[in-house]
């Protein structure tokens, strides 16, 4: 396993720290992003820095870790994609979250050149990266899954689940990404009505986080709820993007879905919402779960930071978050 040559595309929030977590495990990785500068820090942890994704075709696995299916198309087939010599990776690992339909595409130009995809998305972010506690699930041929399931699990320290052939594991990081949108919405309205009954967002928040309904996802959001920072972890128009998979993925299998339309519709408020910003691009650009200002908005409640520390359980084994 560690003789195995890895290529790796994509250095940004998500991407950055997965890619670091194998380098630190000792194994050869050779790395691109469109922004150079972005990488050139892992260069000092052991990485290669390549110019081009041209240059990656002679590894022998590559990960993706993108924004769309767009990009993941174009670093693979595009000009100077990784496809556009005569050398191919034998396996392709796809860590974004894209479309089935455009997934199987991919997988069936990637078969022609003799390529195998395993598509293992993810779930968590950076902290949850670096603390250890992110968790992928994958589908493709199960073969070339138990060659890069050891790669798999270095980076998702919580593990990764095998769900079967083909696109199966796109079904489930759609479905657990219309969750996420579901669970921000309708927390964020329990919040703000809480809130606006006169019990302070920490107090209400600590007593979600210890109930049956608490989750690791509600924990470390709590902090950004109450103290109102929006480091970006995921944005609003991709989140947007999920809900909107899943809603045609309900359509194509005839689910009906009336939750997840209706938290869309009510999401899609938050975009009317940043047109009130004196930055609507920058407000934008914010975490997703700055959808409690749009609440806080139309309930007319003005939020402030309560400036409370909350635990994320993101902490790494020194108490320090990175």
């Amino acid at each position: 396993m560690d003789k195995l040559k890895l290529g790796w595309i994509g250095m940004g929030r998500m991407g950055y720290p997965m890619a670091e977590r194998l380098v630190k495990a000792g194994h050869d990785v050779s790395i691109w992003n469109r922004t150079r500068s972005k990488a050139e820090p892992l260069a000092a942890l052991g990485a290669t820095l390549v110019d081009s994704p041209a240059d990656l075709g002679g590894v022998d696995v590559l990960f993706t870790m993108v924004s769309t299916g767009a990009d993941v198309e174009q670093v693979y087939f595009g000009e100077n994609g990784v496809l556009s010599g005569d050398a191919a990776p034998s396996i392709f690992v796809d860590c974004s979250s894209i479309g089935v339909d455009q997934s199987a595409d991919i997988r069936e130009r990637l078969a022609a050149r003799g390529a195998q995809l395993v598509a293992s998305p993810v779930s968590g972010n950076g902290k949850c990266v670096r603390s250890g506690k992110l968790s992928a699930v994958a589908s493709g041929p199960k073969g070339a899954y138990d060659t890069v399931e050891p790669l798999i699990a270095t980076i998702a320290g919580r593990g990764v689940s095998y769900v079967g052939e083909g696109e199966l594991s796109r079904f489930c990081k759609i479905a657990h990404n219309v969750f996420l949108g579901v669970v921000t919405q309708n927390l964020a309205e329990i919040t703000i009505l809480c809130q606006k009954a006169g019990v302070p967002r920490h107090a209400f928040l600590e007593f979600m986080n210890g109930s049956v309904m608490g989750s690791i996802f509600t924990k470390y959001k709590s902090n950004a709820l109450v103290n109102l920072d929006w480091t970006t972890t995921f944005t609003p128009a991709l989140l947007r993007k999920d809900l909107d998979l899943g809603l045609a993925a309900g359509r194509d299998l005839d689910v009906p879905m009336p939750v997840t339309a209706s938290a869309r519709e009510s999401f899609q408020s938050h975009f009317g919402a940043a047109s009130l910003q004196s930055d609507p691009d920058g407000y934008l650009a914010k975490d997703f779960a700055a959808v409690l200002e749009t609440v806080g908005l139309a309930a007319g409640v003005k939020l402030e930071p309560e400036n409370v520390p909350m635990p994320t359980g993101l902490e790494l084994a020194d108490g320090a978050e990175k």
